[in-house]
């Protein structure tokens, strides 16, 4: 499983995490990897590098009984380069996929049908992605990115080989990136035997930038359950409607309107007075208070939004605290989509309805007003009736 890249992309979340470890529906991405992988593999090798103390640190050496174990990459050269690197480590058939995309345990079953095999997916935004070009249902060659329309059906970015890619990989180029990239070996392995394809039916979600992750709560949350721990506490007056998850020591205060799917943690404090609303999630420890109302987002661990606040298709990071008043607009008035700067150039996020990406440990002070598409990096704090037009770095 390959987790060693910086992720510059999904900045300012990964300035203090690595994205492997971004959560989505209450757990950390590559965690809900693993536990696809439950049945199917007994023993991971995660390729880490960027920051990788904090993924040895957070997973062990153990996941619900799959062994784990840990190759760093010194130098990132490259997806090619990484998966190299576990040579050594694989006797026979075996899967390599990206640590922070998230799959489903049912594609990956049917790719093991085969010796090779690419999971691949149509999409209407094909230029993002590698694109494969097929006859009947083998892989021809992987075109990177291509800037005009040779095929919608993209790479994934998981695969199944057997020990012959380790001998391709040694005779790859540098790409124009100057990196040893993973489907340039696809290229040359289709070249010598059958590489097969299989269209994902259950779901995969590319994870490249932070608003990705709002998509990512979205598909896992339509899986969520109902369910309520016993040690939590519903107070009367309070209406939960669909699936709403609830955790241990969490409290829901009379006059609290939840719709699912909506997943809370647990030790928090909900209400009273408030609106959560369908594909939110709650992280552990948070106040969410009086006359608040929180839409399709995630919100992290220790953070609180206590009374008279909007949140609206937005990622809040972790021991953030939202001052009164914090409005978050989410849709410009000529309903186009939200652009969002990344590398200091504006990229269109493909949402229409797109709030912020704030940081860990960020605060906003009363009245603070935030502009669709904007981010707040790590530690940052706004002023009293402050409006935030575009990024705070």
């Amino acid at each position: 499983m390959l987790a060693a890249g910086e992720s510059t992309r999904a900045r300012p979340l990964t300035l203090t995490k690595p994205k492997p470890l971004l959560k989505v529906a209450g757990k950390p991405i590559i965690e809900h990897n693993l536990e696809q992988l439950i049945g199917i593999a007994g023993e991971v090798f995660l390729i880490v590098g960027y920051k990788e103390e904090m993924i040895k640190k957070h997973l062990g050496s153990k996941f619900q009984g799959i062994k784990i174990n840990y190759i760093s990459q010194k130098q990132r050269l490259g997806t090619g380069h990484a998966l190299a690197l576990a040579e050594k480590h694989i006797k026979g058939s075996f899967i390599a996929m990206y640590g922070d995309d998230l799959y489903s345990g049912k594609d990956i079953k049917k790719c093991l049908k085969h010796r090779n095999c690419v999971l691949a997916q149509k999409r209407k935004d094909p230029e993002r992605f590698g694109v494969l070009l097929t006859k009947g249902n083998k892989v021809k060659k992987i075109v990177e990115k291509p800037k005009s329309f040779v095929s919608d059906l993209t790479n994934s970015g998981l695969y199944v080989f057997d020990k012959e890619i380790f001998s391709v990989l040694k005779n790859i180029d540098k790409s124009s990136r100057q990196e040893y990239e993973l489907p340039e070996a696809v290229n040359l392995l289709a070249q010598k035997q059958a590489v097969n394809y299989e269209e994902v039916k259950d779901f995969w979600v590319s994870i490249a930038y932070p608003w990705d992750l709002i998509e990512a709560n979205e598909v896992l949350l339509s899986f969520l359950k109902n369910e309520a721990s016993k040690k939590a506490r519903i107070e009367k007056g309070a209406v939960l409607k669909g699936a709403v998850a609830v955790g241990e020591g969490t409290l829901i205060k009379s006059g609290s309107y939840i719709e699912g799917p909506v997943k809370i943690g647990k030790n928090c404090l909900i209400g009273p007075n408030c609106y959560l609303r369908p594909s939110t999630t709650i992280g552990d420890n948070c106040h969410i208070g009086q006359a608040v109302e929180i839409k399709n987002s995630i919100i992290g661990n220790n953070t609180n939004a206590a009374h008279l606040s909007y949140v609206g298709d937005s990622v809040i990071g972790d021991n953030c605290n939202l001052g009164a008043g914090t409005i978050i607009a989410n849709l410009r008035h000529d309903w186009k989509n939200i652009k969002s700067l990344v590398k200091k150039e504006l990229k269109d996020t493909g949402r229409m309805k797109f709030g912020i990406i704030m940081a860990d440990n960020c605060k906003t002070a009363i009245h603070t007003s935030f502009y669709p598409g904007a981010k707040m990096n790590p530690g940052l704090f706004t002023l009293p009736g402050q409006i935030v037009k575009g990024d705070l770095e």
